[in-house]
């Protein structure tokens, strides 16, 4: 049952880091529709992963309770931890690249809104 577990957080883990490896190539070529597609894939893998790793929290505390030896699995979890720091890595990557956008737009829509005295849209009879 822990092999399964962690062979779906691996999977889980790549369709992620992919995932988010595409989000950067599109937010550098414009491609917001594809990025917005992927959205709601990526946030049902990060329930998936977060659900998997309480899972296995809970799979290798009771192997362990029954006087099971968990070590045998220490190579497979320092294995998805690699994985999740590399996660971690990219996504902060792609945050690098985003944030700044954001702000600049946010900038943009605050001169707009000041210039037209408090609204975005000024409309004119």
């Amino acid at each position: 049952m822990i092999e399964q577990t962690l062979a779906e957080l691996k999977i889980i883990t790549e369709k992620l880091y992919n995932s988010i490896l595409a989000d950067i190539e599109d937010v550098k070529q414009a491609k917001h529709e594809s990025l917005v597609e992927r959205n709601d894939l990526k946030l049902e893998l990060m329930d998936k992963l977060a659900s998997l790793k309480q899972q296995l929290n809970s799979e290798l505390a009771e192997e362990h309770h029954s006087g099971k030896d968990i070590s045998i699995y220490r190579e497979s979890v320092d294995d998805l931890e690699v994985d999740l720091r590399k996660l971690y890595q990219v996504n902060g990557k792609l945050a690098s690249i985003v944030l700044p956008v954001k702000e600049m737009y946010r900038e943009i829509i605050e001169e707009i809104t000041t210039l037209n005295g408090g609204s975005l849209v000024e409309v004119r009879a």
